[in-house]
């Protein structure tokens, strides 16, 4: 075997191990806030905390807000820890929908999810078309269904919230192959030290997460049967 053919199989299994470090960190936040919502809300702490539960419903939005304006002067220790703490809050705030859908289609849409994002993150992983594009496309789509969201608290809308979650379906399935194929690019054409790959591994960990939690909520509201 020649060094040029060692060198690139030394390289692609470094690739393997960046992409199975996110995935791992990924399935684990998920599986976080999976157990803390069926915690809270089996223990009865959901209907204990009353009002307060809109705390824990809103704080993570203030999170992604103090990550956005301050995540890239984080160690990769302090920014490993916030995905963790982010994760569980995510939970305590996911913990409504036990009192809202069924057991059973929570378990079903949830595999459902889970086999809409591995597709797509397959697709944004092998395939050799540039999806840079899809970026401002997607960017906009996003903030589109958030306005429409926000609106449609005081409109309650029924066929305004199943627009919502059917774009919010194509925008995010959309996201998790672009986000995918930006960490390989990313790690293909990085010269930077190891501990900042490794913080940019967390970075598109969460924001696999939130495509992921995103995602099933969307499934959720449309596939999903109410108590």
């Amino acid at each position: 075997m020649n060094t040029i053919t060692e060198a690139r199989q030394g390289y692609d299994e470094y690739l393997r191990q960046f992409m199975l470090a996110i995935y791992n960190y990924t399935a684990l936040g998920i599986g976080i806030s999976g157990v803390t919502a069926y915690l809270t809300y089996a223990s009865g702490l959901m209907f204990a905390m009353g009002s307060l539960m809109w705390v824990f419903v809103l704080a993570p939005l203030g999170m992604i807000f103090w990550y956005s304006f301050a995540g890239r002067n984080w160690s990769f220790e302090f920014t490993r820890n916030f995905y963790f703490a982010f994760t569980a809050l995510m939970g305590v705030s996911l913990s409504t929908i036990f009192a809202i859908y069924t057991a059973a289609s929570i378990a079903q849409v949830f595999f459902i999810t889970a086999a809409t994002f591995a597709t797509a993150s397959l697709y944004g992983y092998t395939t050799k078309k540039d999806l840079s594009g899809w970026g401002s496309f997607l960017l906009v789509g996003l903030i589109g269904i958030i306005i429409a969201s926000v609106v449609n608290i005081f409109m309650a809308s029924s066929a305004l919230q199943f627009a919502v979650s059917v774009i919010g379906v194509l925008i995010f399935t959309g996201l998790t192959a672009y986000d995918t194929q930006n960490a390989k690019t990313t790690f293909l054409n990085a010269n930077a030290p190891t501990d900042e790959l490794a913080k940019f591994a967390i970075s598109t960990s969460l924001s696999l997460y939130l495509n992921f939690i995103n995602l099933f909520q969307m499934l959720l509201s449309l596939l999903g049967n109410r108590e």
